[in-house]
């Protein structure tokens, strides 16, 4: 809900609305007020909704946009600290799943202010097959997983370095499913960028979404499979060589950095066998890689006892290696 107030005077838009993403600790509402001539929003005290949030203590959030290497256009979402602090912050990359979806939104979101709130700046780039923003964004990036689609993350990283946002030396990429896989490839492709990174329920190899095994079925219907993925994604037979050569999997051994893998045993959308698999493959040159299971929990983690658990070992994890306090 959109309420225009005093817009000759404050040029203020109040938008009250509902986060239940359910990756983050709090679930919760919140009404926020974005300057139009700024593009900061910021939470206002509400008694009515959420108590426990203090809008004081969350980091405040805008939409800013930069050109990728082919000079595409691409919008991405800043969240800054609580504090004003805005120079040379250790910073983490977050990756939105799908991903042909729209990542990022006005409203309230439990991950970016669980990072903010410890000092993290939270870049979340709206990459080509992003839907939202034309349908020429969106077509561009079809095929181009751990390709043009990956070079936009790496952009949208040098821009905030270039901006002054971001310390060059205290960049952490992460995410979740599709995120959880452009996390990999990060490492993988630009390693000079990366520090660490954080990997929950993601994909590891293409050809595993296609067939993940008897033993770990997966619930993406027959259809998608047979039309959806060979156009958007990639066909198993006609675009092998580009499959094998972007599947995190195969190049395990490139991963050196410290990395956080978590996955729930009860997967079915991106079966553990995704999981175990990288894991077995990148331990063997790698000792620093953190493995988490959470046998009840799903593509996602639905009980708070294993939010709270693995935002903490995230928290402890990005302070060992990027640390912003």
């Amino acid at each position: 809900m959109l309420d225009q107030a005093g817009a000759q005077d404050s040029e203020e838009v109040y938008a009250a609305d509902a986060d239940i993403r359910g990756a983050g600790i709090l679930v919760a509402s919140d009404l926020l007020r974005l300057n139009t001539r700024t593009g900061l929003t910021h939470a206002v005290e509400h008694p009515g909704l959420a108590p426990q949030i203090r809008p004081a203590e969350m980091g405040s959030r805008k939409l800013a946009h930069y050109a990728a290497r082919d000079g595409r256009d691409i919008p991405v979402w800043l969240t800054l600290p609580p504090g004003g602090k805005d120079h040379k912050l250790p910073m983490v990359v977050l990756v939105h799943g799908g991903p042909f979806m729209r990542g990022g939104s006005w409203n309230w979101n439990a991950d970016d202010q669980f990072l903010a709130t410890r000092g993290y700046a939270v870049l979340e780039p709206e990459f080509r097959g992003s839907v939202g923003f034309g349908d020429a964004h969106f077509r561009a990036g079809w095929k181009q997983w751990g390709l043009k689609m990956q070079d936009d993350v790496a952009d949208g990283t040098r821009w905030a370095i270039a901006q002054g946002t971001a310390d060059a030396r205290r960049i952490c990429i992460a995410g979740a499913s599709y995120g959880g896989y452009a996390t990999l490839m990060g490492l993988i492709n630009d390693p000079e960028l990366y520090r660490c990174g954080v990997d929950w329920v993601g994909v590891t190899d293409i050809d595993l979404l296609y067939d993940s095994g008897w033993r770990y079925a997966s619930d993406l219907p027959q259809g998608w499979k047979q039309y959806g993925m060979p156009v958007l994604i990639g066909d198993r037979v006609k675009d092998a060589a580009q499959l094998q050569a972007t599947s995190p999997l195969r190049q395990a051994a490139r991963v050196t950095q410290p990395l956080l893998l978590a996955y729930g045993g009860a997967d079915v959308r991106v079966p553990i066998t995704h999981g175990l698999k990288f894991y077995d493959a990148v331990k063997a040159g790698n000792p620093n890689v953190e493995w988490i299971e959470y046998p009840e929990e799903g593509h996602g983690w639905a009980l708070p006892k294993n939010r709270i658990d693995f935002w903490r070992r995230v928290e402890k994890f990005l302070d060992k290696n990027i640390g912003a306090r």
